[in-house]
């Protein structure tokens, strides 16, 4: 990649809209618009001021119209990626857009790679990795706490956090080093009772980024919770309670789910990828076998699981089958159809807790919706999160590094060791902001990106 050339790529979703735009980023960016943008004034865009909207039209190399444009001017470094930025803004039709990026290839421009513009404004020093992977939770966001929570890290509040923790080290590192330099000074006890507490302090404040990572990957990817249960115990009834659609079909026929279905919803601002699975019994028919061993499997790699019980039938062998897939699992049992008369209540279910409703009154829904959040625990939205295993393993590194230096400054025996451990702990920190990180890295976090972001 030659971060000296020219790109360009659509920045707006595929598919007729409004509005679709264009973005070139580099420093020949002005000068490529300027071969196939006309103002309506007559100036060219290079005679026009910064952060300046234009309106004109965008034509082809032969002078033939191909639609009316506003042309918005950034220069560098007042823009999103530092660099000279122009954007294209014209009708949001597939053709015309792919035809006005076709041109800006023929002008001079490179088609951008995926994130290639956030890249940018990290590699110029805009923004920091942390932030760089926050714009990403930002697109990719599922409800309005997971928005709150990836425009509190897209604004720096790990990266503020994690620069605080970085100085802290560095100034201990300072008295390690002038321990060192200056044996005869005899500050060996306080300053070493000193580095001794502030190492506490730190580890105790990255520990914390570990203990949110459950809840921050939970707001970014959806708490993975499986609908199981037999067949018409109210499963794809649930499912279009919790989307507000009719997402799942629903008849009185037994097996009419026959393979998983998904669906994310918000639950009190907590994304839920419910997968509505097939009825587990025992069947004959090949297809809905396959079903329901999709649905075991869901049962196995779900982080919730909401087991459904019909309160207007008996419990019998098909209803065993589902409990067994319950011990040692985080369950929600469900006891459904109260508004019918009750065959099966609370007390003949083997658990402490039974949620009992009616998805066609809607009694007890609130009380599922309340034990649901209470799974994931009270979210306080200003805290720092661990994006993903890549951060957490860093932290848990740098970790690891402080307890081996504070390990030695308690026994007081090779302080040099103390400075190598406070080091090795800070280059950790590094690769996290990304101010020390391989290229290699770098390649996979934006390769998640969508084109023109």
């Amino acid at each position: 990649m030659n971060n000296e050339e020219t790109i360009s790529a659509i920045a707006t979703a595929a598919g007729a809209a409004g509005v679709g735009i264009i973005r070139l980023s580099g420093a020949d960016s002005i000068a490529i618009a300027d071969k196939i943008f006309f103002a309506a004034n007559g100036k060219s865009l290079a005679q026009v001021g910064d952060r300046k909207i234009i309106f004109g039209h965008v034509k082809n190399f032969s002078g033939e119209v191909v639609d009316e444009v506003i042309a918005l001017i950034m220069r560098a470094p007042k823009s999103y990626t530092k660099e000279n930025v122009v954007e294209l803004q014209c009708h949001g039709g597939n053709v015309v857009l792919r035809e006005i990026l076709k041109l800006t290839f023929k002008a001079g421009a490179r088609p951008a790679e995926r994130g290639e513009f956030t890249k940018r404004a990290f590699l110029n020093g805009r923004i920091d990795l942390t932030q760089a992977q926050a714009v990403l939770d930002v697109i990719q966001s599922k409800t309005a706490a997971a928005l709150k929570i990836a425009q509190n890290q897209l604004a720096g509040k790990t990266s503020k956090e994690i620069r605080e923790i970085r100085q802290a080290i560095i100034n201990s590192a300072a008295h390690i080093d002038a321990i060192i330099d200056f044996p005869e000074d005899d500050l060996d006890d306080v300053t070493l009772a000193q580095v001794d507490k502030n190492i506490s302090a730190q580890i105790e404040r990255l520990e914390k980024f570990l203990e949110n990572q459950t809840t921050g990957k939970i707001l970014r990817e959806g708490l993975n919770t499986a609908i199981i249960g037999k067949p018409n115990v109210g499963k794809s009834s649930l499912l279009n309670f919790f989307a507000k659609t009719e997402r799942a079909i629903v008849t009185e026929i037994p097996g009419t789910t026959r393979d998983s279905i998904e669906e994310f919803v918000n639950v009190g601002g907590i994304p839920l990828k419910i997968i509505d699975t097939a009825g587990i019994r025992n069947s004959n028919d090949m297809v809905e076998q396959i079903g329901i061993a999709r649905a075991k499997s869901c049962a196995q790699n779900a982080e919730l699981i909401l087991a459904l019980f019909d309160s207007s039938r008996p419990l019998d062998d098909e209803d065993d089958e589902i409990f067994k897939l319950l011990p040692n699992r985080d369950a929600i049992i469900i006891l459904t159809k109260i508004d019918l008369p009750q065959v099966t209540t609370a007390k003949k279910i083997p658990a402490a807790q039974v949620i009992e409703i009616s998805l066609k009154s809607g009694a007890g829904t609130d009380k599922l919706l309340s034990a649901i959040t209470e799974r994931v625990g009270k979210i306080d939205f200003e805290m720092s999160f661990v994006r993903d295993e890549r951060e957490a393993n860093l932290i848990r590194q740098a970790v690891g590094y402080l307890r081996e230096a504070q390990e030695t400054v308690r026994k007081n025996i090779g302080i040099d060791f103390v400075s190598i451990d406070l080091r090795a702990a800070l280059e950790n920190l590094s690769e996290l902001t990304g101010e020390s990180v391989s290229d290699d890295v770098i390649n996979e976090i934006f390769s998640k990106f969508c084109v023109g972001k």
